[in-house]
């Protein structure tokens, strides 16, 4: 995979950058998975030699939560990364499509209940469409596909207001 280079030519990515997408990588690795079942496994046979002591209990616990807790900094690091991509990615999908709605372009800023209303309407058109194709009124399933492409088009006056000021200051 190639990486963004800047005017130096050198790559974009700070050191945990490239730490955090490693260490990701590594622990879904199947590998990773056998070498943690080994320890475990370990850990389980010398239980009789230390008489399955607090302490041979505390080195696990202590050890599983300290990996616990560091993974769980590192791969939301890497699905923030992952997810802003995707977002930005779609983004310019959607921008470069002629007739697609650029009030969609931010929906991961809106609260829960815009997400909800625009939901509800989109489902509305699309099942008054599918409704129409059933009944093989296909000039009423028409309508309603034109119905639900023009309120693409229109959009919230509030959604297009939020995508033009990202898009000036990104």
């Amino acid at each position: 995979m190639s990486h963004p280079q800047n005017h130096h030519g050198t790559s974009h990515h700070s050191l945990f950058t490239g730490f955090a997408n490693h260490i990701a990588r590594a622990a879904g690795h199947p590998l990773t998975f056998a070498a943690a079942v080994l320890i475990i496994l370990g850990w389980a046979v010398t239980g009789p030699i230390f008489g399955f002591s607090d302490t041979w209990q505390l080195i696990i616990n202590t050890g599983t939560t300290i990996v616990t807790f560091l993974m769980v900094f590192l791969i939301q690091n890497t699905q923030n990364r992952d997810s802003t991509a995707m977002h930005l990615k779609l983004d310019e999908i959607i921008r470069a499509i002629d007739g697609a709605q650029n009030a969609l372009l931010n929906l991961e800023e809106l609260e829960d209940t815009e997400l909800e209303a625009i939901h509800k309407r989109y489902r509305a058109l699309a099942e008054r469409a599918q409704n129409a194709l059933e009944r093989d009124d296909l000039e009423e399933a028409a309508a309603h596909v034109e119905e639900l492409a023009a309120a693409k088009q229109s959009g919230s006056a509030r959604g297009k207001a939020r995508a033009e000021r990202n898009r000036k200051s990104g």
